[in-house]
């Protein structure tokens, strides 16, 4: 078993950290202070490749395998979890029209998605859709060379700011998962409407609904063939569940080492802090769950890369990476005192950044659903 990465992929590494400590860190508390999406950087980071790791060269993509993936999604989110938003929703939607849109609809995309000219969302999620992600109600109805389209998406992170969608509708009446597909949507398309979410994190990605009216969408612009669009994102997801406990723990193990700084510092009677039991054991404690649980989101992306089945460590990792992250800021946040209760330090802005995703690409409830069936069975697991 060898735990190391190729040459290549420390250099990748060694890369981007280097441009995201210099670029990108400096400006994590100030977008959502300023309430601004960072555009700017959003280009800089696909100028560095990082929008176009999961497309294919012909289309201006780097075919970058899942780790290497999940090194560029660990290396932003440490400096700015919000940044990280760029490399996991590309490597997503990049991922899914790289292997099953046509070629018209890829050489009409993928290069703009690469280069940082066009952001895509992914609308899935919808007011009476969330968990039960199958009883999409979003319709798409045939008409001549068009598809029309009404209904309304929920939670989508960057609908304020996208220029495009990768919309899941049903086009198969009472049919549930068999009958959804998914349409590449151009959101200044007539019909649409984008409604901003006034949430308590996660504010420069712009989460919001987007509510279609008779929204004319060709044809042409089916990814895939009809009806499969539900098990296009749901292989989709197995990637992106495990770059986003990857997004949670970046952010997670950066506020433990701005503590480990602290506590070496900082005196209290006398010592300092780290010399303390009470100090030094819930940070080791914290460290130790970090740790283990990026080794094993790093398994199950290697095993994607191997082609082995991994939507078992996929969704053990998206309910249980983010609460570990939650725990480790939370408990970073306390060793700093007062301090870091303060927006002085970044910490607060993380710890609410991270609850964002305990709910996103699939709450806790829904990832131990899927683990007990795959323990258990579908006819003995719970239902």
């Amino acid at each position: 078993m060898d735990f190391s990465l190729s040459e290549e992929q420390r250099l990748f590494q060694s890369t981007i950290r280097r441009f995201a400590q210099t670029e990108i860190a400096p400006f994590y508390t100030t977008w959502e202070r300023r309430d601004e999406f960072p555009q700017r950087l959003w280009r800089r980071m696909s100028q560095m490749g990082l929008t176009s790791l999961r497309v294919d060269e012909a289309y201006g993509g780097v075919e970058a395998d899942a780790v290497t993936t999940g090194l560029a999604v660990e290396a932003i989110a440490y400096c700015d979890f919000n940044c990280a938003y760029a490399v996991v929703l590309s490597a997503l939607i990049g991922e899914i029209l790289n292997r099953h849109a046509a070629p018209r609809l890829k050489e009409q995309w993928l290069p703009g998605l690469c280069d940082g000219s066009i952001r895509m969302c992914i609308a899935l999620t919808e007011p009476e859709a969330g968990s039960d992600a199958a009883a999409v109600r979003t319709q798409a109805v045939v008409d001549g060379e068009d598809f029309i389209l009404d209904g309304e998406k929920a939670s989508v992170s960057l609908a304020m700011h996208a220029n495009a969608a990768l919309v899941f509708v049903r086009t198969l009446p009472n049919a549930r998962a068999r009958g959804i597909s998914a349409l590449v949507v151009p959101l200044d398309t007539p019909g649409i409407q984008r409604r901003r979410y006034d949430d308590m994190g996660n504010r420069p990605v712009g989460r919001g609904s987007l509510v279609f009216e008779s929204v004319r969408v060709p044809r042409g612009n089916l990814v895939g063939t009809l009806h499969t669009g539900f098990q296009q994102v749901m292989n989709g997801f197995d990637l992106s569940r495990l770059l986003i406990a990857l997004q949670c723990l970046a952010a997670a193990q950066a506020s433990l080492d701005e503590t480990r700084d602290y506590v070496l510092q900082r005196k209290a009677f006398g010592r300092v802090l780290s010399s303390f039991q009470g100090v030094s054991f819930p940070f080791v404690e914290q460290q130790s769950y970090v740790e283990m649980a990026r080794l094993a989101c790093y398994h199950g992306l290697w095993l994607r890369d191997q082609g082995r089945p991994h939507t078992k460590e996929a969704a053990m990792m998206k309910w249980l990476g983010p609460s570990i992250a939650r725990e480790a800021i939370h408990t970073a946040l306390i060793l700093h005192g007062h301090t870091g209760y303060s927006r002085d330090l970044p910490l607060e802005q993380r710890l609410r950044d991270v609850i964002g995703l305990e709910i996103g690409d699939g709450t806790p409830q829904i990832q131990k659903l899927v683990l007990a069936r795959a323990w258990f069975g579908r006819d003995r697991g719970p239902h």
